[in-house]
């Protein structure tokens, strides 16, 4: 039914972790492999392309649906469906963000700053007409074809990058003056596929399951047993996405307690239950989470 198109690069690994994860795995020959199959009667077929191609190809109906950055969608101004954020990047859970970044040395401390011929470097070069127009700046903006940060101050005045964790700007010995742009990466649609009621049904059908598998990476499940005189200050400190369920233990006067909670409070948490008179504690990894 859906010809589906994913990123090749940066992304990919994470890409087919996450499908896997969420029961869509792909299959490839190799991992040099352009084409790709998905067990599941919805996905007919599976492109690995780059990111920045995607969504023009989306558009113009090539695939009916595709994962790429919003970076890209802006870039190319590509006419698409969003159908919703994915919130994965290579290294982190945060956005990758788009940068204006000059060097540690330079006297501008905001865009206005920056004369009017500033050299700016970048593989966003729409993104950042737009965004210097938008400050009322007129920049000499040229085209990087990559390491952009390496050609300030002697090539380029400022650039336009992507950054995860800044380091590499820093090592490089620039200074991010703004944001241009924070971006996850995104599930679109071909306007026309995604007014198909059948399509459209299968694609909100696998949003769920990437969006349940990414929401299932953050919480975990936790069950404890706890008597009856230290219920209430057990549940005092069970952080939850609803009320926590409680229930009464055969023949005893206790009850099992379970409930999903961040994975990040975990190693606090349990001494506390502990503490607090709980018992049998158990951690489990959750496989997704549907709202």
């Amino acid at each position: 039914m859906l010809r589906l198109v994913v990123p090749k690069g940066s992304l990919e690994r994470q890409t087919f972790e996450l499908f896997a994860a969420a029961d869509l795995t792909i299959h490839r020959s190799s991992e040099v492999d352009y084409r790709g199959t998905i067990d599941d009667a919805r996905i007919d077929e599976v492109r690995i392309l780059r990111p920045q191609e995607i969504p023009v190809y989306v558009a113009d109906g090539l695939f009916d649906l595709g994962i790429t950055g919003r970076d890209w969608i802006e870039e190319t101004g590509a006419t698409v469906v969003s159908l919703g954020e994915l919130a994965y990047s290579k290294l982190t859970e945060n956005p990758v963000q788009i940068v204006l970044a000059v060097h540690g040395s330079a006297t501008a401390r905001r865009v206005e700053d920056l004369p009017a011929g500033t050299r700016v470097s970048t593989e966003y070069p729409r993104l950042t007409e737009r965004f210097f127009a938008a400050h009322g700046v007129r920049a000499d903006i040229r085209l990087s074809y990559g390491a952009t940060e390496a050609k300030v101050p002697e090539i380029a005045d400022a650039v336009v990058e992507i950054t995860e964790t800044g380091r590499a700007l820093e090592v490089a010995g620039l200074r991010v003056l703004d944001v241009v742009l924070a971006s996850y990466p995104a599930l679109i649609a071909n306007p026309a596929a995604a007014a198909e009621p059948a399509k459209a049904h299968a694609m909100e059908q696998i949003l769920t399951l990437l969006q349940g598998a990414l929401d299932a990476r953050s919480q975990v499940l936790v069950k404890l047993n706890v008597a009856e005189a230290d219920l209430e200050s057990v549940i005092a400190v069970l952080p939850a996405l609803k009320s926590p369920t409680v229930s009464q233990l055969f023949g005893e006067g206790g009850f099992a307690i379970e409930t999903v909670v961040p994975k990040s409070a975990i190693n606090v948490l349990i001494p506390e239950l502990k503490d607090r008179g709980a018992t049998d504690i158990l951690e489990l990894p959750l496989a997704k989470i549907v709202h």
